[in-house]
C-alpha cells in the first residue's frame, strides 16, 4: 500500500547516497573503518580501493643507495698507476694505493695512499676486506682476484686483461701447477716484459669496466 511505498523510497535513497560517499571515499584514498559495506547490494558496493594500504599512504618509496665505484690498487709492482689515476681523474672515482712501503703517489683528494705491515698477503688482505660489488681492484695476484669476484667486484690485471669467474679457476690451477714445479726444481717461465702496447689495452680496459661498474 501506500504506507510501504513511502517507507521503501527514501531507504532507497538513503542507500545511494551512502554508496556515492564511500566511492568517493576510496577515490579519494580515505579507508572508512569496520566493514561498512555490509548490508549493500553487490551493484551498490564501491570500487576496490587501489594504489597502496592506507596504513603506507603518504611514506616515500626508499631507494637502495647507489654505490660509488672505488678503485684500488695492488700498489707493490704495479706499472699502471699513473694510468689508473688518470681515470680517476676523468671519472671523479676514489682511488687506494695500498702497499707495504712507501710508494710516491698524487697529493689529490681522490688519491689515498694506504701503507699496510709487511706480510705477504697484507695488503691482499686490505683490500679483499674493504672491495664490493661496483668497485674495480688492479692487481697480478690471481689469489687476491679470486677473492674479490667472490665480493662481486672487479678484477683486472696491467696488461689489460679481466679476471672473470669463467677464467679464475684455470688461472688458479695453473698458479698451483707453476708452484709444484718451481718447488721440484724445475725452471719456468714468467710473464712476458711489459710493453707499450699492454698499457694501451689496460687504459681501455679499465674505462670498459668503470662503465660496467656504474
Amino acid at each position: 500500500g501506500p504506507g510501504a511505498g513511502s517507507e521503501a523510497h527514501p531507504r532507497r535513497r538513503g542507500v545511494r547516497l551512502s554508496a556515492l560517499l564511500l566511492s568517493t571515499l576510496w577515490e579519494g584514498g580515505a579507508a572508512p573503518k569496520g566493514d561498512v559495506t555490509e548490508g549493500l547490494p553487490v551493484a551498490l558496493a564501491p570500487p576496490p580501493l587501489r594504489g597502496p594500504p592506507p596504513h603506507e599512504m603518504g611514506r616515500k618509496r626508499r631507494h637502495k643507495p647507489v654505490m660509488a665505484t672505488t678503485l684500488y690498487i695492488d700498489a707493490d709492482a704495479c706499472p699502471v698507476k699513473e694510468e689508473v689515476y688518470r681515470v680517476a681523474r676523468r671519472c671523479g672515482l676514489k682511488v687506494f694505493v695500498v702497499s707495504n712501503a712507501w710508494i710516491n703517489t698524487p697529493r689529490e683528494p681522490l688519491i689515498e695512499q694506504v701503507i699496510v705491515d709487511a706480510g705477504p698477503d697484507v695488503a691482499d688482505d686490505w683490500i679483499a676486506e674493504r672491495a664490493q660489488r661496483g668497485d674495480i681492484v688492479i692487481t697480478a695476484d690471481i689469489p687476491l682476484a679470486d677473492r674479490v669476484l667472490k665480493s662481486g667486484a672487479q678484477a683486472l690485471k696491467s696488461n689489460g686483461q679481466l679476471f672473470t669467474a669463467d677464467s679464475i679457476g684455470s688461472a688458479l690451477a695453473g698458479r698451483m701447477i707453476g708452484e709444484h714445479l718451481r718447488s721440484m726444481g724445475v725452471p719456468t717461465s714468467g710473464p712476458p716484459p711489459f710493453s707499450a702496447a699492454d698499457r694501451s689495452r689496460f687504459l681501455q680496459a679499465l674505462d670498459a669496466a668503470v662503465a660496467r661498474a656504474r
